[in-house]
């Protein structure tokens, strides 16, 4: 009942004190679908003084007014921020923390890609879906039993299809036998979906392999034609993604810097949501965060 930040608690708490040279901001759904702007300081590691501010939706001038409330000398320690790309996460970084260079979460560049395969493969199940509901319909209309085709690993095209989902997340390395099987029958069958996991692939290994700027935007140029020659739409959006926002992006490539530290203190925040089974008293539920990371 003595806290200094009670009255406003529920529309947002600011921690001046932690402000750090290395942050990183993202959004939390905190109750019931409802989205929180978290702004962290990544030299706490998660712990106490993780807190910079906690402001109740992701709107940019709500967020930049609370933000602001801090003195110009603390808001320009920032010298780093990372973020994802979303619009509005930019303007408030650029309207707040001016000196900071502005860094795009690596992982959500290459979940761009990743969603772009698992566009076409269920796209392609779809269309596997409405053929076998056709067949299925002029079986019946001939008074026969539809048997679907199974492939040598047991599955019918719809199962092969829905089982290939984790398999195009990961590295061919990482693949089981069973997945490398039915990879195998999934390129043969679906040689698009082969080309875009490949795409996706070679995108994620820019991250890891190059070390300087300049060459990576050499390797993304390079992309960019590879993209362009398979004439793939979503692969085309998420070139042309990349292309509008490859400044923050390359800049992930001076000191690597990611937003894992927002993301795990998003999952810690999730993790006390699910203990005490959702949130009910917002403004105690984010005191007792403050107590422990603020």
């Amino acid at each position: 009942m003595d806290w200094d930040q009670r009255k406003h608690a529920q529309d947002w708490i600011l921690f001046p004190k932690n402000m750090g040279s290395h942050i990183g901001i993202d959004e939390v759904a905190l109750s019931r679908g409802e989205l929180y702007t978290v702004v962290i300081n990544k030299a706490a590691k998660g712990k106490e003084g993780t807190i910079i501010a906690i402001v109740e939706g992701t709107d940019a001038t709500k967020v930049s007014n609370v933000l602001l409330q801090m003195s110009r000398r603390r808001r320009f320690q920032a010298r780093e921020i990372t973020l994802d790309m979303s619009a509005s996460m930019g303007l408030i970084a650029r309207t707040c923390f001016p000196a900071a260079r502005q860094v795009i979460d690596r992982f959500h560049v290459q979940q761009l890609a990743f969603e772009a395969v698992q566009e076409m493969r269920i796209k392609a199940r779809w269309e596997t879906i409405d053929i076998e509901n056709t067949a299925i319909c002029l079986a019946k209309a001939k008074g026969e039993l539809y048997v679907a085709d199974v492939y040598e690993n047991g599955d019918t095209t719809k199962q092969l299809l829905a089982r290939s989902r984790y398999l195009l997340f990961k590295k061919e390395s990482l693949w089981t036998l069973g997945q490398r099987k039915r990879a195998e029958i999934l390129f043969k069958e679906y040689p698009n979906i082969k080309k875009a996991y490949y795409l996706s692939m070679q995108l994620g290994a820019i991250y890891h392999q190059t070390k300087h700027k300049d060459v990576a935007l050499t390797k993304l140029a390079r992309w960019y034609d590879r993209v362009e020659k398979t004439g793939f739409l979503s692969f085309g959006t998420v070139a042309r993604t990349i292309q509008t926002h490859y400044l923050n992006i390359i800049n992930f490539f001076k000191n690597r810097s990611t937003n894992a530290a927002a993301e795990s203190f998003n999952a810690k925040i999730k993790n006390f949501r699910r203990v005490f089974r959702g949130v009910k008293d917002k403004a105690f539920f984010l005191f007792r965060l403050s107590k422990l990371y603020a």
